[in-house]
């Protein structure tokens, strides 16, 4: 089961997107329709309102009065942690049945408002933005609902802003223009990522990479982050440390557009243990992935291999034990790498000119690593280096 979370700013049109989802056959969680459901007239949630606020939050009829709950809580902080804290134990029990009741198959969509804002990002496989330029949003906010702008304007300063959003997109679905330019973005990701990753979850394999080498990219490290706090948060107190390694964490080098990760474990019996819920978080062990330095100069003892499972972003991660040599290498290169200009250019000629012959590339990189180790163990000396 692929489980993705979908956000995106008030009047950006993430309704629109979550509607083409469903179209294509994925499974709508809604997160305001919970919140609706779980205050519904005699259930608990609603009782346990009234009993928390006392006056003015039920309509005559007995219903929740959203607007002046709404109210009550919009400026004050501790009404809304009051508020929050009844809802989000009923919200997240409901949705909890909801995706327990989900095909194996299914590709999960949770449309939540506040995903950015209450951190959820790293809870999910992939997560979409949706977005739009506030000037159109306020647009759609007064011309669709009627709004008047200066509220419009109000709510959108009160959720994450774009720079907040950008740091979680997995994908970000540009809406500034006709309805119709973002189902064609949706449609495109539908077939070519969520579909795949989908199949690559259920059957427990990486996904395949482009082995060519390609210029930097400066996308790499913030890819590299989200995937490192997802493995964070399904590694646990099993995590000593989860860090990006290889070429692509080192600005200026060419490299496969493929990250290199390793997460640190306390002890040997930790990579083993790691395995089920590192293949449920997208990262299933992947023994065929050939990464980076990892090939010429990393032996295999205590070592796990684990791949990415997401087509649109290949991973290969390393789980080693806390005080391997191999663990302090994979950090030793990296940051004598970022430190010395001439050996990153050294190291780059040697990639851009046997790029095209896979067996000499491997070959010449255990030979120039094996020769430039002694000048990376006299940098961290000199410079008082440790992991």
């Amino acid at each position: 089961m692929l489980r993705v979370g979908l956000t995106g700013g008030i009047g950006a049109g993430k309704s629109t997107v979550a509607g083409r989802l469903a179209e294509h056959g994925a499974l709508l969680i809604d997160a305001d329709a919970i919140a609706r459901e779980v205050v519904e007239p005699g259930t608990p949630g609603l009782a346990a309102i009234a009993a928390e606020f006392v006056e003015g939050v039920l309509t005559e009829d007995g219903a929740l009065d959203r607007p002046a709950m709404a109210e009550r809580v919009f400026n004050d902080d501790a009404a809304r942690v009051r508020l929050n804290g009844i809802m989000h134990p009923l919200v997240g029990e409901r949705t909890g049945e909801l995706v327990s009741g989900a095909a194996e198959d299914a590709i999960v969509v949770h449309d939540v408002p506040l995903l950015v804002e209450n951190g959820l990002a790293p809870s999910y496989h992939l997560v979409l933005i949706v977005d739009a330029p506030v000037d159109v949003r306020v647009r759609r906010l007064t011309g669709t609902r009627g709004m008047p702008e200066v509220d419009a304007r109000a709510r959108i300063a009160t959720q994450a802003d774009e720079a907040q959003r950008r740091a979680v997109a997995d994908v970000w679905l540009d809406n500034s223009g006709p309805q119709g330019d973002v189902e064609i973005q949706v449609d495109a990701l539908w077939a070519n990522r969520l579909v795949p990753f989908e199949a690559n979850l259920r059957h427990h394999q990486a996904a395949a990479a482009d082995e060519r080498l390609v210029d930097p990219d400066a996308a790499w490290p913030e890819q590299a982050r989200r995937a490192l706090d997802r493995i964070r948060l399904v590694a646990g107190e099993r995590a000593v440390r989860a860090d990006h390694i290889g070429s692509t964490a080192v600005p200026g080098l060419p490299a496969r557009d493929i990250l290199d990760l390793q997460l640190t474990v306390p002890a040997a019996h930790d990579l083993d243990a790691l395995t089920p819920a590192l293949t449920d978080a997208g990262f299933p062990a992947a023994l065929g992935v050939v990464s980076c330095v990892q090939d010429a100069v990393f032996d295999t003892q205590d070592v796990r291999h684990h791949g990415g499972a997401d087509p649109g972003r290949p991973v290969s991660l390393w789980l080693r034990v806390e005080g391997s040599d191999d663990a302090r290498r994979a950090l030793l290169f990296r940051d004598w790498l970022r430190a010395d200009a001439d050996a990153r250019a050294d190291y780059a000629r040697i990639k851009r000119e046997l790029a095209g012959d896979s067996e000499r590339y491997a070959e010449a990189k255990r030979a120039w690593f094996a020769d430039v180790a002694a000048k990376a163990e006299r940098w961290a000396a000199e410079t008082g280096w440790t992991p």
